[in-house]
């Protein structure tokens, strides 16, 4: 009598196992993690800090000793010793895990099933009222509730990610197969050529956001961790997000560097409480794979969006549907002399379209 509802969408790259595989069972891991959390999601109390042993043999979960944990007395007065955590987490944590199952399934059954490439994911999750976005990759979703545009994810790219990666170096100091001894975490505007040596250029370190001037070394002759920018932005010279399911064999070209340990499966998760809020029937949830956003900016989504559900009934089952595919034809453009073309004469996306709208 515990159910959830689940939405997902899969951008494959590099071949499309991976987002098959993620397709065909992510849910069943997000089921698996949850189903052990049944009566504590529905028990009010805060959740125990540690179970029982004997958890599944009919022990009430929600009843540890306070005993269980014993402390020595000489410890009170200096630290708090519990955090609380709240249902919310819980199911967060549930969804991180099953992503990290879904990734480590993937790994193990390549060869097998011949699972080529990696894929972004996003998902959404609906249970006890609450939607639960989780994100990892450049897919993107956004809640459009009333005329105002609420983001639902973030896209992780090495633009956006740059603090994370260059955070990886220390460990790369210490395992220099990480990198291989040919990249940088330092980022330049561009690459830096030899002669360069000895003159001072714009740089930024992990933990900057703004830039300053450095002499350049031999050392920075070495390729940037992240290069470039925007849509040409590359983790290591060879991909364009940073998180993402699969991609377990993927090496910088013509290298035996692999780029797995920079490119982390854990989704970021994102909440919204349904019960906080009236909705009506034009209330929306919109995933869509990058393929959508790239051409197409949130307040362009946001007016088709009410464009085409104020043309159908409220109770129309189709206005939804009929919003999706309208996304998708604006997104991908006319086909002309010059390529595919939007209304304004840009360019159409290039990409793939993936989209869903739902109703809240």
């Amino acid at each position: 009598g515990f159910y959830f509802h689940y939405w997902a969408l899969f951008d494959g790259h590099a071949g499309s196992g991976a987002a098959v595989m993620a397709a065909e069972r992510l849910h069943l891991h997000i089921c698996e993690q949850l189903r052990d959390l049944v009566d504590i999601l529905q028990d009010p109390s805060p959740p125990p800090i540690c179970l029982p042993n004997d958890v599944k043999t009919g022990v009430d979960p929600n009843r540890v000793s306070e005993d269980d944990g014993d402390v020595p007395n000489d410890a009170v007065p200096r630290f708090h010793l519990e955090k609380a955590v709240s249902h919310e987490s819980l199911v967060i944590g549930a969804i991180e895990n099953a992503f990290k199952h879904m990734d480590d399934q993937i790994e193990r059954e390549r060869g097998s099933q011949h699972l080529a490439g990696g894929c972004c994911a996003l998902a959404a999750i609906y249970l006890m009222g609450k939607f639960y976005v989780a994100n990892a990759g450049d897919s993107r979703a956004i809640i459009i509730r009333n005329g105002e545009i609420i983001p639902m994810s973030r896209e992780f790219t090495p633009e956006t990610e740059r603090q994370r990666l260059c955070c990886f170096f220390p460990q790369a100091l210490l395992r220099p197969e990480l990198l291989g001894k040919e990249f940088t975490h330092l980022e330049f505007p561009r690459r830096i050529q030899p002669k360069e040596l000895g003159k001072k250029m714009l740089y930024r370190d992990q933990d900057m956001n703004g830039w300053a001037y450095k002499k350049i070394e031999e050392d920075d002759l070495k390729f940037p961790l992240i290069y470039g920018e925007g849509k040409k932005a590359r983790m290591m010279a060879t991909i364009g997000v940073t998180r993402g399911l699969g991609d377990h064999d993927l090496k910088v070209f013509s290298s035996n560097i692999h780029i797995k340990p920079f490119l982390s499966c854990f989704p970021e998760v994102r909440v919204y409480d349904l019960t906080q809020y009236e909705h009506c029937p034009d209330d929306v949830l919109v995933l869509g794979t990058d393929g959508l956003w790239d051409v197409t900016n949130d307040k362009e989504v946001a007016g088709v969006v009410m464009e085409v559900l104020t043309s159908y009934e409220p109770n129309d089952p189709c206005r939804y549907t009929m919003v999706a595919q309208e996304l998708v034809v604006r997104s991908r453009g006319v086909l002309k002399e010059r390529g595919w073309r939007l209304a304004n004469d840009k360019l159409g996306s290039g990409d793939d379209i993936s989209v869903f709208v739902i109703p809240l």
